[in-house]
C-alpha cells in the first residue's frame, strides 16, 4: 500500500475514533439524565387507565415531532428560502443544507421507531412508573436528537454524540417485543425475539466490515 493510498485510510480511523469517543462519552450522561428524570421527577397522577398512559406518550411524542422533526424542516426551507437552493434541481447546495437534509432525514427514519417504542412503553411500564419513564425516554431522544445535529455540524464524527437517542429506541423497544412475547409464551415468547434480534445484528456488525478488513483477516 502506497502513501496515496494510506491516508484516506488513516482519515478514517480517525474519524471512527472520534466517532467511538463521542458515543462512549455520551452514553453515561443520557443514562444519568434518564434515570434521574424517571425517579426524580414528579409523579403523575390518575394514569392507572391504559388510555391516560397513551395519551401522555402522545403528548410527549407531540414535543418531540415540533422540537426534532419540524425544526429539521424549517432549517432546510429557510435555507431554500434564501439561497440559490430555492430551485432544488439548481443543484446549488451548501454544507449547511447537505448536513441538515441529513439530519432531517435520519430524524424522519428514526422517530418511526421512537414512536412506536414510546407508546409501547406506556403501555407496558408499570403504572406507576410509566410516565416517569415515558417523559425520560422523550427528553433524553429530543436531547440526542440536538446533540446529533450540532455535532453533525461540527463534524461527521460528533455526530455520534446523538448515538444514545437511537440506542434507547432499540433498547425500549426491545423491552416492549419481550413483553408481547411474554404475553403469548412466557419467558420462552420473551427469549426468542430478543435472542434472534441479538443475533441479526451481530451478524451485520460482521458482514458489514470494510473489505480491506476482512482481506487481511484472511
Amino acid at each position: 500500500m502506497n502513501d496515496a493510498e494510506s491516508e484516506p485510510q488513516d482519515s478514517l480511523a480517525k474519524q471512527r475514533r472520534a466517532g467511538l469517543l463521542a458515543i462512549a462519552i455520551s452514553l453515561p450522561v443520557a443514562l444519568l439524565l434518564w434515570l434521574a428524570v424517571a425517579f426524580f421527577a414528579p409523579p403523575s397522577t390518575a394514569m392507572d387507565d391504559l388510555g391516560a398512559r397513551m395519551l401522555f406518550a402522545l403528548k410527549c411524542l407531540s414535543f418531540a415531532v415540533l422540537f426534532c422533526l419540524v425544526l429539521g424542516v424549517e432549517a432546510v426551507a429557510h435555507e431554500r428560502l434564501l439561497t440559490p437552493a430555492f430551485d432544488p434541481l439548481a443543484g446549488f447546495e451548501t454544507r449547511r443544507l447537505r448536513v441538515n437534509q441529513r439530519y432531517l432525514q435520519n430524524t424522519l427514519e428514526q422517530i418511526v421507531v421512537f414512536a412506536v417504542a414510546l407508546f409501547g412503553l406506556a403501555a407496558y411500564a408499570p403504572d406507576g412508573f410509566a410516565p416517569r419513564a415515558v417523559l425520560a425516554t422523550t427528553v433524553v431522544w429530543i436531547l440526542a436528537r440536538f446533540a446529533f445535529w450540532i455535532g453533525y455540524h461540527r463534524s461527521a464524527a460528533m455526530r455520534g454524540l446523538g448515538a444514545p437517542g437511537m440506542a434507547l429506541s432499540m433498547i425500549v423497544l426491545l423491552y416492549v417485543t419481550a413483553r408481547i412475547g411474554f404475553d403469548g409464551g412466557g419467558f420462552l415468547g420473551a427469549a426468542v425475539p430478543v435472542a434472534a434480534f441479538v443475533a441479526i445484528e451481530g451478524f451485520l456488525f460482521r458482514a458489514t466490515r470494510p473489505i480491506a478488513n476482512r482481506k487481511s483477516d484472511a
